[in-house]
């Protein structure tokens, strides 16, 4: 058994059929803070990395940094979403989502619904997205959602 396969980091089969699809794909992340996102490119098994973006750049688009502690929110995730959407304007992907626990709502959903929305041809069911009050904060602290709402408006 390979190592990345015992520490339960790589799961070979599902890599296989992302490239053997030859589309670009986003990966997508979460760590113990941030959201991290990259679209990447194979060719022969050798993945380059065409752009990255974490939730941390959100700091610069207005999130307040008194509240960086919610980086990793179902909101930020759907506004790092929208960043990278914005940072690659447009094109076709699939989303390669590793190991991470998938279930209907999941915060990693949030982030498919980001790119979806930001203008990217991303194919995913409608079903597994967290409701819309919750991509827009309204489960959140009063100033927590206008802020995620300032937010919005600024990656338009």
């Amino acid at each position: 058994m390979k190592r990345r396969r015992r520490e339960n980091r790589t799961d070979y089969k599902a890599r296989r059929i992302l490239l053997e699809s030859g589309t670009s794909r986003i990966v997508v992340r979460r760590t113990n803070k941030y959201y991290i996102l990259q679209a990447v490119e194979s060719v022969e098994a050798q993945d380059k990395v065409l752009a990255t973006v974490t939730s941390k750049e959100l700091l610069k688009n207005g999130w307040d940094k008194k509240m960086a502690g919610s980086l990793k929110s179902i909101a930020a995730g759907y506004l790092t979403g929208m960043l990278m959407a914005k940072k690659l304007k447009k094109g076709k992907y699939i989303v390669d989502l590793g190991m991470a626990r998938t279930f209907t709502g999941s915060r990693v959903f949030a982030v498919v619904k980001g790119l979806i929305d930001g203008g990217l041809d991303v194919p995913a069911n409608e079903k597994v997205f967290p409701s819309e009050d919750r991509l827009n904060g309204e489960h959140l602290k009063p100033e927590v959602k206008a802020m995620v709402a300032k937010v919005k408006e600024a990656l338009k």
